[in-house]
């Protein structure tokens, strides 16, 4: 069962709440959208920071016109800030899985390929890019320096395209089972259990598989085997538990449920529980899901204008306040302010006024909220809080909130030495081989931290 917290709430849906507030801006749906609906996809893609790895001349002479023609129309509909907004994530920060290769789409050629998307590995995931290209399900081609350029069977969009295609979002309200009765599952409402049977259908079809037996993964160490079972074609088909539990090799073996279709959009979750309204939501998403719970729209609230900072300084309270595009205290004449500032330099003790704008430069209480944002990749973003609770004119000194920018700065340089092919692994990788212990962190691979530790510890969003 999901974690809880003391109020009820799943720490899971928590993270998803900051997800949505930190992941996806509106200022990048807004820019995307429009580059979008004028054609240019690739235009779109940079507004989502997503890299663009193919080259559609090369599939043409390779793969022909139609494949070709396929997939320019796929990447026409492409939504990439709605592919983002549902891609998976891992907890607890909420950052896209890393080191995943995702099928969008599939194109039966006279070699069959496949249009992905990747994530590149933990240590090099600064910015929160993702990179569409092209898998030969032949094994042929260059992945470059990915570590796992395989799609994976768990995660995959090509039987979900209302997650992704901008044209069919609109299916998204009756494959999320929004119309499902509260209680009328588990006590872990995030699985989709009367959903199951369905999507179990549609991927035997799309996989040209007979009816048969599958997998659900429940866990890090748990899945269930299920059968889909009919009488015949014109009954809907069930699920049902097999009667003899198979050897694991079998298991391993068989197909596995997308996670799409085994859990609830968590965006429904979010919806059901009060944590964001349904216009906060994606815009896609909304649409889709207001057509079937309008009453649930509800007007964004106006935003509030902030007061300036109010500190107690020598028996009143003054204000500090932007101006000309600095952070300083309106209540002090400048020239007073100058000989302050030189009495701090000298050594002498700072008046509450300066003493209140120092720790804003330094430690400011929209930290959390510059951090949340440079972890996602929003850089723009998080300047624009900085900006606006320091000026554009600011000098930043030396603190946390210095050291975020630059911790942020650095991880980019690494992910692009990760895209250039000349890094294409974890640096530490190398002095682990050396026999020395590496300090550890959320950037250094999996496989290194399972090996480290003896055992592994998955930190999916999606688990239980």
């Amino acid at each position: 069962m999901a974690a809880h917290l003391a109020n009820g709430i799943p720490t899971r849906l928590l993270m998803w709440q900051r997800v949505r507030a930190y992941a996806v801006p509106p200022s990048m749906i807004e820019t995307s959208t429009v580059r979008r609906t004028a054609g240019d996809w690739a235009g779109a893609c940079a507004a989502a920071r997503v890299d663009v790895d193919l080259d559609l001349r090369a599939v043409r002479r390779r793969h022909g016109t139609e494949v070709t023609a396929q997939l320019r129309a796929d990447l026409r509909r492409l939504a990439p800030d709605l592919l983002r907004w549902h891609m998976p994530r891992v907890a607890p920060d909420g950052r896209l899985r890393p080191g995943l290769t995702l099928t969008l789409a599939r194109y039966r050629g006279a070699v069959p390929l496949q249009l992905v998307v990747r994530t590149p590995p933990a240590w090099a995931d600064a910015g929160q890019r993702m990179a569409l290209a092209l898998w030969e399900e032949s094994g042929d081609g260059d992945p470059g320096p990915h570590p796992h350029p395989h799609p994976d069977r768990r995660f995959r969009l090509d039987l979900h395209r209302h997650l992704w295609d901008a044209g069919r979002s609109r299916e998204l309200a009756w494959r999320s089972s929004w119309g499902r009765a509260r209680g009328a599952d588990d006590a872990d409402s995030s699985w989709a259990r009367e959903r199951w049977a369905p999507e179990a259908e549609l991927m035997f079809r799309a996989d040209g598989l007979p009816r048969g037996a599958f997998t659900v993964r429940l866990g890090p160490r748990s899945r269930t085997v299920l059968e889909l079972v009919a009488p015949d074609d014109s009954h809907v088909p069930t699920v049902r538990p097999l009667r003899e539990q198979p050897p694991a090799q079998e298991v391993a073996a068989l197909p596995v449920l997308p996670e799409a279709a085994a859990r609830v959009l968590p965006d429904l979750e979010l919806v059901r529980a009060g944590l964001v309204p349904v216009d906060r939501l994606h815009p896609l998403v909304a649409a889709a899901l207001a057509v079937h719970r309008p009453e649930v729209e509800t007007a964004a609230p106006a935003p509030e204008v902030r007061d300036p900072h109010r500190v107690e300084c020598r028996g009143q309270v003054h204000r500090i306040a932007l101006r000309d595009g600095v952070l300083t205290a309106v209540d002090h004449d400048p020239a007073q302010l100058r000989r302050e500032e030189l009495l701090v330099v000298l050594g002498g003790p700072p008046l509450p006024c300066l003493r209140a704008i120092d720790a804003v430069h330094r430690n400011p209480e929209e930290l959390p909220a510059v951090r949340e944002r440079l972890g996602h990749g929003d850089v723009v973003g998080a300047l624009a809080v900085v900006e606006a609770l320091l000026g554009p004119g600011a000098v930043l000194r030396d603190g946390p909130l210095r050291e975020e920018l630059e911790s942020a700065a650095a991880r980019r340089l690494e992910h692009g030495l990760y895209r250039s092919g000349l890094v294409p692994e974890h640096p530490a990788a190398e002095v682990a081989e050396e026999g020395r212990r590496p300090r550890l962190d959320r950037r250094i691979p999996h496989e290194m931290r399972r090996k480290r530790n003896r055992r592994a510890r998955p930190r999916t969003g999606l688990a239980v």
